[in-house]
Protein backbone atom coordinates (compact mmCIF):
# COMPACT_ATOMS: atom_id res chain seq x y z
CA UNK A 1 0.00 0.00 0.00
CA UNK A 2 1.59 3.06 -1.16
CA UNK A 3 1.24 6.46 0.65
CA UNK A 4 -1.22 9.27 -0.30
CA UNK A 5 0.95 11.53 -1.58
CA UNK A 6 -1.22 14.32 0.89
CA UNK A 7 -1.23 12.75 3.60
CA UNK A 8 -0.37 14.50 7.09
CA UNK A 9 3.57 13.83 8.05
CA UNK A 10 4.28 11.89 5.23
CA UNK A 11 7.53 14.09 5.40
CA UNK A 12 7.61 12.92 9.00
CA UNK A 13 7.29 9.13 8.31
CA UNK A 14 9.81 9.00 5.81
CA UNK A 15 12.81 10.79 7.75
CA UNK A 16 12.06 8.11 10.52
CA UNK A 17 12.10 5.50 8.24
CA UNK A 18 15.20 6.75 7.64
CA UNK A 19 16.35 7.33 11.09
CA UNK A 20 15.73 3.69 11.39
CA UNK A 21 18.03 2.90 8.47
CA UNK A 22 21.17 4.47 9.85
CA UNK A 23 20.20 3.36 13.62
CA UNK A 24 21.00 -0.69 12.11
CA UNK A 25 23.32 0.34 9.30
CA UNK A 26 25.24 1.67 12.37
CA UNK A 27 24.91 -0.99 14.70
CA UNK A 28 26.09 -3.45 11.97
CA UNK A 29 28.79 -0.94 11.48
CA UNK A 30 30.28 0.27 14.52
CA UNK A 31 30.13 -3.58 16.48
CA UNK A 32 32.25 -4.19 13.15
CA UNK A 33 34.51 -1.01 13.72
CA UNK A 34 35.03 -1.85 17.12
CA UNK A 35 36.05 -5.64 16.85
CA UNK A 36 38.18 -5.41 13.72
CA UNK A 37 41.14 -4.19 16.15
CA UNK A 38 40.97 -6.98 18.28
CA UNK A 39 40.63 -9.69 15.71
CA UNK A 40 43.29 -8.06 13.42
CA UNK A 41 45.63 -9.32 16.09
CA UNK A 42 44.12 -12.40 16.80
CA UNK A 43 44.94 -13.01 13.09
CA UNK A 44 48.35 -11.68 13.85
CA UNK A 45 48.43 -8.76 11.86
CA UNK A 46 51.13 -6.16 12.76
CA UNK A 47 50.46 -2.16 14.26
CA UNK A 48 51.10 -1.77 10.62
CA UNK A 49 48.75 -3.97 9.08
CA UNK A 50 46.33 -2.43 11.25
CA UNK A 51 47.40 1.25 10.41
CA UNK A 52 46.77 0.29 6.98
CA UNK A 53 43.30 -2.04 6.97
CA UNK A 54 41.80 1.67 8.91
CA UNK A 55 43.40 3.46 6.60
CA UNK A 56 42.84 2.36 3.46
CA UNK A 57 39.34 1.65 4.33
CA UNK A 58 39.03 5.69 5.33
CA UNK A 59 39.99 6.51 2.13
CA UNK A 60 37.88 4.14 0.00
CA UNK A 61 35.19 5.47 2.16
CA UNK A 62 35.47 9.43 1.45
CA UNK A 63 37.19 9.17 -1.52
CA UNK A 64 35.05 7.83 -4.06
CA UNK A 65 31.58 10.21 -2.93
CA UNK A 66 32.28 12.58 -5.25
CA UNK A 67 31.71 9.88 -8.28
CA UNK A 68 28.68 8.78 -6.45
CA UNK A 69 27.39 11.63 -5.83
CA UNK A 70 27.46 12.88 -9.49
CA UNK A 71 26.06 9.45 -10.39
CA UNK A 72 22.66 9.77 -8.30
CA UNK A 73 22.58 13.31 -9.25
CA UNK A 74 22.69 11.91 -13.31
CA UNK A 75 20.69 8.89 -12.83
CA UNK A 76 18.17 9.92 -10.29
CA UNK A 77 18.45 6.28 -8.72
CA UNK A 78 18.85 7.35 -5.38
CA UNK A 79 16.74 4.35 -3.95
CA UNK A 80 18.98 1.98 -6.00
CA UNK A 81 22.25 3.22 -5.40
CA UNK A 82 21.50 3.23 -1.58
CA UNK A 83 20.23 -0.13 -1.48
CA UNK A 84 23.04 -1.39 -3.03
CA UNK A 85 25.55 0.66 -0.82
CA UNK A 86 23.86 -0.90 2.55
CA UNK A 87 23.67 -4.25 1.08
CA UNK A 88 27.43 -4.25 1.49
CA UNK A 89 27.05 -4.49 4.95
CA UNK A 90 25.10 -7.90 4.36
CA UNK A 91 27.96 -9.53 2.45
CA UNK A 92 31.11 -8.24 3.72
CA UNK A 93 30.36 -8.31 7.70
CA UNK A 94 29.34 -11.99 7.97
CA UNK A 95 32.56 -13.00 5.67
CA UNK A 96 34.70 -11.41 8.24
CA UNK A 97 34.10 -15.00 10.30
CA UNK A 98 35.79 -16.46 7.46
CA UNK A 99 38.69 -14.41 6.69
CA UNK A 100 41.63 -16.30 7.85
CA UNK A 101 44.03 -13.64 6.74
CA UNK A 102 44.71 -9.75 7.55
CA UNK A 103 44.89 -9.18 3.83
CA UNK A 104 40.91 -10.68 3.55
CA UNK A 105 40.17 -8.60 6.70
CA UNK A 106 41.34 -5.60 4.72
CA UNK A 107 39.14 -6.41 1.24
CA UNK A 108 36.39 -7.27 3.51
CA UNK A 109 36.54 -3.67 5.46
CA UNK A 110 36.99 -1.78 1.89
CA UNK A 111 34.01 -3.51 0.31
CA UNK A 112 32.12 -2.29 3.31
CA UNK A 113 33.37 1.50 3.29
CA UNK A 114 32.89 0.84 -0.53
CA UNK A 115 29.61 0.52 0.27
CA UNK A 116 29.19 3.61 2.63
CA UNK A 117 30.93 5.77 -0.20
CA UNK A 118 27.90 4.65 -2.49
CA UNK A 119 25.27 5.05 -0.67
CA UNK A 120 26.65 8.09 1.38
CA UNK A 121 25.56 11.19 -1.26
CA UNK A 122 22.13 9.01 -2.04
CA UNK A 123 21.02 8.71 1.25
CA UNK A 124 21.51 12.11 2.05
CA UNK A 125 19.55 13.42 -0.78
CA UNK A 126 16.56 11.48 0.39
CA UNK A 127 16.67 12.94 3.47
CA UNK A 128 16.87 16.85 2.06
CA UNK A 129 13.71 16.10 0.11
CA UNK A 130 11.63 15.89 3.14
CA UNK A 131 13.37 18.95 4.80
CA UNK A 132 11.30 21.73 3.43
CA UNK A 133 7.92 20.11 5.07
CA UNK A 134 9.88 18.37 8.81
CA UNK A 135 12.68 20.90 8.94
CA UNK A 136 16.33 20.66 7.68
CA UNK A 137 17.86 20.73 10.38
CA UNK A 138 15.35 18.32 12.49
CA UNK A 139 15.66 16.31 9.64
CA UNK A 140 18.80 15.98 9.73
CA UNK A 141 19.10 15.64 13.47
CA UNK A 142 16.92 13.08 13.69
CA UNK A 143 18.97 10.98 11.23
CA UNK A 144 22.07 11.57 13.63
CA UNK A 145 20.65 10.74 16.84
CA UNK A 146 19.14 7.58 16.00
CA UNK A 147 22.67 6.97 14.20
CA UNK A 148 24.46 7.70 17.73
CA UNK A 149 22.04 5.18 19.10
CA UNK A 150 23.59 2.32 16.77
CA UNK A 151 26.62 3.57 17.43
CA UNK A 152 26.14 2.75 20.85
CA UNK A 153 24.57 -0.60 20.82
CA UNK A 154 26.94 -2.37 17.97
CA UNK A 155 29.74 -2.64 20.48
CA UNK A 156 28.06 -3.78 23.24
CA UNK A 157 26.07 -6.30 21.27
CA UNK A 158 30.06 -7.62 20.19
CA UNK A 159 31.25 -7.13 23.25
CA UNK A 160 28.10 -9.60 24.48
CA UNK A 161 29.03 -12.05 21.95
CA UNK A 162 32.24 -11.91 22.92
CA UNK A 163 31.41 -12.11 26.90
CA UNK A 164 29.48 -15.34 25.92
CA UNK A 165 31.84 -17.16 23.46
CA UNK A 166 34.92 -15.96 24.62
CA UNK A 167 37.60 -13.26 23.00
CA UNK A 168 38.72 -15.88 20.19
CA UNK A 169 38.80 -16.31 16.60
CA UNK A 170 35.08 -18.46 17.23
CA UNK A 171 34.09 -15.97 19.28
CA UNK A 172 34.31 -12.63 16.98
CA UNK A 173 33.10 -15.09 14.15
CA UNK A 174 30.03 -15.50 15.77
CA UNK A 175 29.84 -11.71 16.67
CA UNK A 176 30.43 -11.25 12.57
CA UNK A 177 27.78 -13.52 11.44
CA UNK A 178 25.24 -12.26 14.28
CA UNK A 179 25.77 -8.33 13.23
CA UNK A 180 24.84 -9.53 9.59
CA UNK A 181 20.88 -9.50 11.33
CA UNK A 182 20.81 -5.64 11.62
CA UNK A 183 22.49 -5.85 8.47
CA UNK A 184 19.82 -7.50 7.11
CA UNK A 185 17.18 -5.76 8.81
CA UNK A 186 18.72 -1.87 7.50
CA UNK A 187 17.85 -3.34 3.60
CA UNK A 188 14.36 -5.06 4.46
CA UNK A 189 13.77 -1.31 5.87
CA UNK A 190 15.15 0.43 3.10
CA UNK A 191 12.61 -1.99 0.47
CA UNK A 192 9.37 -0.92 2.45
CA UNK A 193 10.62 2.79 2.32
CA UNK A 194 11.26 2.60 -1.58
CA UNK A 195 7.76 0.62 -1.75
CA UNK A 196 6.17 3.80 0.53
CA UNK A 197 7.92 7.02 -0.94
CA UNK A 198 9.09 5.32 -4.82
CA UNK A 199 9.54 9.46 -5.68
CA UNK A 200 10.97 11.14 -2.61
CA UNK A 201 11.26 14.11 -4.44
CA UNK A 202 7.72 14.69 -4.48
CA UNK A 203 7.87 15.20 -0.30
CA UNK A 204 9.43 18.69 -1.57
CA UNK A 205 7.59 21.75 -2.23
CA UNK A 206 6.64 22.13 -5.37
CA UNK A 207 8.72 24.94 -7.09
CA UNK A 208 12.00 23.78 -5.74
CA UNK A 209 15.19 24.38 -7.92
CA UNK A 210 15.71 21.11 -9.97
CA UNK A 211 19.25 22.25 -11.52
CA UNK A 212 21.41 25.06 -10.87
CA UNK A 213 25.03 25.39 -10.21
CA UNK A 214 26.79 24.62 -7.14
CA UNK A 215 27.30 28.51 -6.36
CA UNK A 216 29.71 30.70 -4.25
CA UNK A 217 27.56 30.15 -1.26
CA UNK A 218 28.43 26.14 -1.57
CA UNK A 219 32.22 26.81 -2.47
CA UNK A 220 32.53 29.20 0.35
CA UNK A 221 30.87 26.78 2.67
CA UNK A 222 33.20 23.93 1.44
CA UNK A 223 36.06 26.50 2.68
CA UNK A 224 34.57 26.76 6.40
CA UNK A 225 33.83 22.45 6.13
CA UNK A 226 37.63 22.13 5.63
CA UNK A 227 38.81 23.83 8.69
CA UNK A 228 36.58 22.83 10.48
CA UNK A 229 37.62 19.25 10.01
CA UNK A 230 40.98 19.90 10.50
CA UNK A 231 40.29 21.42 13.84
CA UNK A 232 38.18 18.56 15.16
CA UNK A 233 40.32 16.01 16.17
CA UNK A 234 39.28 12.20 15.86
CA UNK A 235 38.63 10.07 19.03
CA UNK A 236 42.00 7.76 18.99
CA UNK A 237 43.92 11.15 19.66
CA UNK A 238 41.81 12.53 22.35
CA UNK A 239 41.92 8.92 24.14
CA UNK A 240 45.50 8.71 23.53
CA UNK A 241 46.15 11.89 25.34
CA UNK A 242 43.20 10.62 28.23
CA UNK A 243 44.95 7.28 28.53
CA UNK A 244 49.20 9.05 28.36
CA UNK A 245 48.22 11.51 30.70
CA UNK A 246 46.41 9.10 32.93
CA UNK A 247 42.83 10.99 33.03
CA UNK A 248 41.01 7.66 32.11
CA UNK A 249 42.67 4.09 32.19
CA UNK A 250 42.10 1.28 29.26
CA UNK A 251 38.95 0.47 30.12
CA UNK A 252 37.11 3.54 31.01
CA UNK A 253 38.07 4.94 27.48
CA UNK A 254 35.28 3.04 25.19
CA UNK A 255 32.67 4.43 28.20
CA UNK A 256 33.57 8.05 27.77
CA UNK A 257 33.50 7.25 23.77
CA UNK A 258 29.76 5.43 24.63
CA UNK A 259 28.93 8.85 26.49
CA UNK A 260 30.11 11.62 23.91
CA UNK A 261 28.22 9.50 20.98
CA UNK A 262 25.08 9.63 23.26
CA UNK A 263 25.53 13.60 24.53
CA UNK A 264 26.20 14.39 20.21
CA UNK A 265 22.71 12.48 19.84
CA UNK A 266 20.87 15.14 22.43
CA UNK A 267 23.05 17.93 20.84
CA UNK A 268 22.37 17.36 17.07
CA UNK A 269 18.27 17.33 18.39
CA UNK A 270 18.84 20.53 19.98
CA UNK A 271 20.92 21.95 16.98
CA UNK A 272 18.22 20.53 14.22
CA UNK A 273 15.59 22.31 16.19
CA UNK A 274 17.32 25.82 16.43
CA UNK A 275 18.42 25.74 13.30
CA UNK A 276 14.94 25.56 11.68
CA UNK A 277 13.78 27.92 14.34
CA UNK A 278 16.06 30.07 13.14
CA UNK A 279 15.07 29.93 9.73
CA UNK A 280 11.50 30.27 10.47
CA UNK A 281 12.44 33.55 11.17
CA UNK A 282 14.32 34.68 8.37
CA UNK A 283 17.42 33.99 9.39
CA UNK A 284 19.68 31.09 7.30
CA UNK A 285 20.71 28.72 9.68
CA UNK A 286 24.48 29.18 8.54
CA UNK A 287 24.73 30.94 12.62
CA UNK A 288 23.47 28.15 14.43
CA UNK A 289 26.19 25.44 13.05
CA UNK A 290 28.97 28.54 13.30
CA UNK A 291 27.46 29.28 17.29
CA UNK A 292 27.96 25.15 18.15
CA UNK A 293 31.18 25.12 16.03
CA UNK A 294 32.68 28.18 18.20
CA UNK A 295 31.37 26.82 21.51
CA UNK A 296 33.02 23.11 20.71
CA UNK A 297 36.70 24.25 19.91
CA UNK A 298 36.98 24.96 23.59
CA UNK A 299 37.47 21.06 23.15
CA UNK A 300 41.29 21.47 22.65
CA UNK A 301 42.49 23.63 25.18
CA UNK A 302 40.16 21.39 28.04
CA UNK A 303 40.89 17.86 26.75
CA UNK A 304 44.68 18.43 25.69
CA UNK A 305 45.31 20.38 28.96
CA UNK A 306 43.68 17.59 31.83
CA UNK A 307 45.73 15.28 33.68
CA UNK A 308 45.24 12.66 36.47
CA UNK A 309 44.38 15.65 38.99
CA UNK A 310 41.99 17.47 37.13
CA UNK A 311 39.49 14.68 35.27
CA UNK A 312 36.65 17.30 35.06
CA UNK A 313 38.53 18.99 32.38
CA UNK A 314 38.83 16.15 30.45
CA UNK A 315 35.04 15.47 30.40
CA UNK A 316 33.50 18.85 29.78
CA UNK A 317 35.83 19.26 26.49
CA UNK A 318 34.70 15.64 25.79
CA UNK A 319 31.20 16.97 25.47
CA UNK A 320 32.67 19.93 23.68
CA UNK A 321 34.29 17.96 21.11
CA UNK A 322 30.44 15.93 20.90
CA UNK A 323 28.76 19.08 20.83
CA UNK A 324 31.07 20.24 17.40
CA UNK A 325 31.00 16.77 15.73
CA UNK A 326 27.22 17.13 16.31
CA UNK A 327 26.98 20.13 14.38
CA UNK A 328 28.98 18.82 11.37
CA UNK A 329 26.86 15.93 11.41
CA UNK A 330 23.68 17.44 11.88
CA UNK A 331 22.87 20.84 10.80
CA UNK A 332 25.92 21.07 8.75
CA UNK A 333 23.95 18.39 6.32
CA UNK A 334 21.00 20.48 6.52
CA UNK A 335 23.11 23.70 5.10
CA UNK A 336 23.18 22.03 2.14
CA UNK A 337 19.97 21.33 1.42
CA UNK A 338 19.10 24.76 1.90
CA UNK A 339 21.48 26.51 -0.50
CA UNK A 340 21.55 23.66 -3.13
CA UNK A 341 18.82 23.48 -6.27
CA UNK A 342 17.90 19.93 -5.59
CA UNK A 343 18.83 18.37 -8.63
CA UNK A 344 22.49 19.15 -7.63
CA UNK A 345 22.62 17.27 -4.49
CA UNK A 346 23.85 14.14 -4.86
CA UNK A 347 27.14 16.18 -6.28
CA UNK A 348 26.99 18.87 -4.05
CA UNK A 349 27.03 16.02 -0.58
CA UNK A 350 29.91 13.90 -2.71
CA UNK A 351 31.93 16.81 -3.02
CA UNK A 352 31.09 17.84 0.56
CA UNK A 353 32.04 13.98 2.02
CA UNK A 354 34.99 14.08 0.23
CA UNK A 355 36.39 17.03 1.02
CA UNK A 356 35.47 16.20 4.90
CA UNK A 357 37.36 13.59 4.55
CA UNK A 358 40.88 14.79 2.95
CA UNK A 359 40.88 17.60 5.59
CA UNK A 360 39.91 15.53 8.53
CA UNK A 361 43.06 13.41 7.18
CA UNK A 362 45.29 16.06 7.27
CA UNK A 363 44.25 17.38 9.88
CA UNK A 364 44.51 14.29 12.08
CA UNK A 365 48.22 13.95 10.36
CA UNK A 366 48.74 18.16 11.66
CA UNK A 367 47.34 17.60 15.08
CA UNK A 368 49.23 14.45 15.79
CA UNK A 369 52.43 15.63 14.73
CA UNK A 370 51.87 18.98 16.73
CA UNK A 371 51.08 16.83 19.83
CA UNK A 372 54.19 14.94 19.84
CA UNK A 373 56.35 18.40 19.91
CA UNK A 374 53.91 20.54 22.46
CA UNK A 375 50.18 19.85 23.27
CA UNK A 376 50.23 23.90 23.53
CA UNK A 377 50.25 24.07 19.98
CA UNK A 378 47.97 21.21 18.83
CA UNK A 379 45.38 23.38 20.99
CA UNK A 380 46.12 26.11 19.98
CA UNK A 381 45.84 24.79 16.15
CA UNK A 382 42.84 23.03 16.56
CA UNK A 383 40.76 26.06 18.54
CA UNK A 384 42.16 28.29 15.86
CA UNK A 385 40.88 25.92 12.98
CA UNK A 386 37.30 25.47 14.86
CA UNK A 387 36.73 29.66 14.95
CA UNK A 388 37.88 30.41 11.47
CA UNK A 389 35.68 27.49 10.12
CA UNK A 390 33.03 28.58 12.29
CA UNK A 391 33.07 32.37 10.74
CA UNK A 392 33.58 31.11 7.04
CA UNK A 393 30.30 29.30 7.69
CA UNK A 394 28.55 32.15 9.15
CA UNK A 395 29.75 34.61 6.13
CA UNK A 396 28.63 31.60 3.28
CA UNK A 397 25.16 31.17 4.63
CA UNK A 398 24.72 35.36 4.01
CA UNK A 399 26.39 35.11 0.29
CA UNK A 400 24.50 35.66 -2.17
CA UNK A 401 22.88 32.65 -4.34
CA UNK A 402 24.49 32.60 -7.46
CA UNK A 403 21.26 31.94 -10.12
Amino acid sequence: MTAEPNSPGRARRFVILLGWVSLFADLCYEGMRGAIGPYLALLGASATAVGAVAGTGEAIGYGLRYISGALADRTQRYWTLTIIGYSTNLIAVPLLALAGSWPMVAALVGLERLGKAIRSPAKSTLTSFAAADVGAGKAFAISEAMDQVGGLLGPLVVAGVLAWRGETLDGFAWAFVILGIPAAITIAILLRARRLYPDPRSLETVGADERGVLGPRYRLYLVGVALIAIGLADWPLLAYHLQKADVLSTKWLPVAYAAAMGFDGIAAIAAGTLFDRRRAKGGTGGGVVALFVVIGAAYAPLVLSSDATTPALAIAGIAMWSLARSATESIGKAMIATIVPRGERGRAYGLYYLVWGVAWWLGSLLLGWLYDHGRGTASIVATAALVAGAGVVAVASRARRAP
